[in-house]
């Protein structure tokens, strides 16, 4: 596996001031109280952030293997939906309709080449 280049413990340590910020906060929209413990939460991260301290390079090493597996885990899945759920019904109506839009079809003629009747531009003047 290739070496993964971490953020700055200073980023790192933002972010999650943030985070748990945002955490302590959201209950308000519903009318409960602040989240003290989360509060508490993003300060220390805040302070650990700005003086960038290497408390938080433990702490952004998991973060990031944790992205990894789950990067490895949900990419797959999004493309598997993409594709059973949007080029494989597409291909089969492609074949239900009996539509060949990439010419695949074995040709019997001497040449693959396709004649054009009418030319659209020349290659005069080009830019």
């Amino acid at each position: 596996m290739n070496k993964i280049k971490l953020p700055s413990n200073r980023n790192f340590g933002i972010v999650f001031f943030v985070v748990f910020f945002v955490i302590a906060f959201w209950p308000v929209l519903n009318g409960e109280n602040i989240r003290i413990w989360s509060i508490l939460l993003s300060l220390i991260f805040l302070f650990l952030g700005i003086i960038n301290s290497r408390i938080l390079t433990p702490l952004n090493i998991i973060w990031m293997k944790f992205g990894i597996i789950l990067g490895s885990i949900i990419s797959p899945l999004v493309m598997g939906f993409v594709f059973f759920g949007v080029i494989t019904p597409i291909g089969l109506l492609m074949r239900i309709f009996k539509k060949d839009l990439l010419n695949l079809k074995i040709n019997t003629e001497k040449s693959y080449w396709i004649e054009k009747d009418k030319i659209k531009s020349s290659m005069k003047n080009q830019f």
